[in-house]
């Protein structure tokens, strides 16, 4: 547990899932991790927010899972979503992840539910108290309705297993607060790419990226000069790396980010699985333009 809780920093790259006529696209999933692993990435989530896991079957889920494993075990540390609003369907992910050999998971809220305080506690305390692998709870009030507060994760982060938190809220406040609240080994990760220097300066080990998708190299440099306390290049970077955030963000998440990825030849199509839809022209040309402009990358 302890070894993998240390490995939980810098640039951990939020996936996305390839699609090609509505299924996953494995030779495109395989070169985006080979890539990651060149590129200096730190950690891989899969099947995350970013991975369209709303909309992934569980033999999806499961399939990504053996993929990620095939390319990048023993490399970089290995964190499977299995999060979702039903604590018995989690339960059965979680396991699964566990028993193929991921190395943590990442638990989002229960969306849509709107459980109380109470009730995340008790969601959080049945997963852990039933398995054995590292858990990353996973707040993020914009999308699911509910706030995960920092005193409920302070009694959660007393499980040995929840052992670290992704925290979406983009309230800096709560981020100190939850650093006050929690213990010392307890592993604090930005969820949001425009708030991730601010929480590694506050005391956060990193960031769960979207904007890594596209820049990889860049923002796990970003994340090492963050973590090294040198604040002249890590600022340089976070404001090199600012139109990106904001473009990725453009509409819908991993919508742009896929777009931007078919436009540098990295994924063979931008499919995204309904409900989600492409680009609009208009932001379609605004992407291509910071693509372009600013960071050459087209």
């Amino acid at each position: 547990m302890g070894e993998i809780v240390t490995k939980l920093k810098g640039s951990i790259v939020a996936l996305v899932t390839p699609f090609k006529e509505g299924k996953i696209d494995e030779k495109s999933f395989r070169n985006l991790i080979q890539w990651h692993l060149k590129e200096g990435t730190h950690a891989l989530l899969v099947s995350g927010t970013t991975g369209e896991s709303a909309t992934l079957t569980d033999e999806e889920k499961k399939r990504l899972f053996e993929i990620a494993l095939e390319e990048a075990k023993g490399k970089v540390p290995l964190i499977a979503g299995t999060g979702t609003n039903d604590t018995a369907k989690t339960l059965k992910l979680t396991k699964m992840a566990e028993e193929m050999g991921m190395d943590a998971v990442l638990l989002v809220t229960p969306y849509y539910n709107k459980p109380t305080q109470k009730g995340l506690y008790e969601h959080y305390k049945y997963i852990a108290t039933n398995t054995q692998i590292p858990i990353i709870l996973y707040n993020v009030p914009g999308r699911t309705a509910v706030n995960l507060l920092p005193d409920t994760v302070a009694k959660l982060a007393k499980y040995p297993n929840i052992v670290a938190i992704k925290e979406a809220c983009g309230d800096l406040k709560q981020v100190s607060e939850l650093l006050l609240s929690c213990p010392q080994e307890f592993v604090v990760l930005s969820g949001d790419d425009f708030t991730a220097y601010a929480t590694v300066v506050l005391g956060g080990k990193g960031v769960i990226s979207v904007a890594a998708n596209v820049m990889p190299k860049e923002m796990a440099q970003f994340m090492n000069a963050a973590l090294e306390g040198n604040h002249h290049k890590a600022r340089e970077l976070h404001y090199y790396l600012y139109p990106l955030f904001k473009i990725l963000f453009i509409e819908t998440n991993p919508v742009p980010a896929k777009e931007a990825l078919y436009l540098m030849g990295m994924i063979d199509t931008p499919e995204v699985r309904l409900p989600l839809t492409g680009l609009s022209e208009n932001s379609f040309d605004q992407l291509k333009k910071v693509l372009r402009e600013i960071y050459k990358l087209i």
